[in-house]
């Protein structure tokens, strides 16, 4: 990754300045931040702006700037299985080296803009990967009647539909007084 002139005011951007370069020095903070835009999965994610609370140590290594931290955020999606609005939270932890220059650091590596590092990207990749693809209400969440589409949990025990095998389907119409009427007439 090549570095690209970060704003130091925007607020997952993050300074070094007081680390400086020495390697073995550190510092521990606690931040809170607005949520990026768009982080989650199809059913879930952090909502946008919603308090994200870090607490991550920076420590200067001979490459770079090490962050090691955890986050906790709010969730809100709904449940994959009945479709009621869930909410809940998440705490993820998150390592990445910030790398002082390209020549040290791989294609895919992190770089310092000059003694700033945006956070967003490894708090992203974090969150987004903790997420859970298909999230539920509760474990014991019966969903909903898949031939009918009401809640389980609200139908009660006696919910049923009759299963007709579709091989049978196109009688299902006759009246059982029709059949009755034929076999009078072939009998008399």
């Amino acid at each position: 990754m090549t570095p690209h002139s970060l704003d130091p005011r925007a607020p997952w951007v993050i300074s070094t300045h007081d680390l400086g370069r020495r390697p073995g020095s550190m510092q521990r903070r606690s931040l809170t931040l607005p949520a990026p835009e768009n982080l989650g999965v199809d059913m879930i994610g952090v909502p946008k702006d919603a308090d994200v609370e870090l607490s991550i140590r920076l420590e200067a290594v001979m490459e770079g700037v090490l962050v090691t931290g955890t986050a906790r955020a709010p969730l809100s999606g709904e449940c994959a299985r009945c479709l009621d609005p869930l909410s809940s939270e998440t705490e993820v932890g998150f390592q990445e080296l910030y790398f002082y220059s390209a020549e040290d650091a791989g294609e895919d590596d992190s770089l310092l803009d000059g003694e700033l590092l945006d956070l967003e990207p490894t708090f992203r990749d974090a969150v987004v990967l903790a997420l859970p693809l298909s999230p539920v209400c509760a474990e014991d969440c019966p969903g909903l009647c898949v031939e009918c589409g009401v809640k389980l949990a609200e139908a009660g025990a006696d919910h049923g539909h009759d299963k007709v095998d579709v091989r049978w389907a196109a009688l299902q119409g006759l009246q059982l007084n029709q059949l009755t009427d034929n076999n009078d007439d072939q009998e008399g």
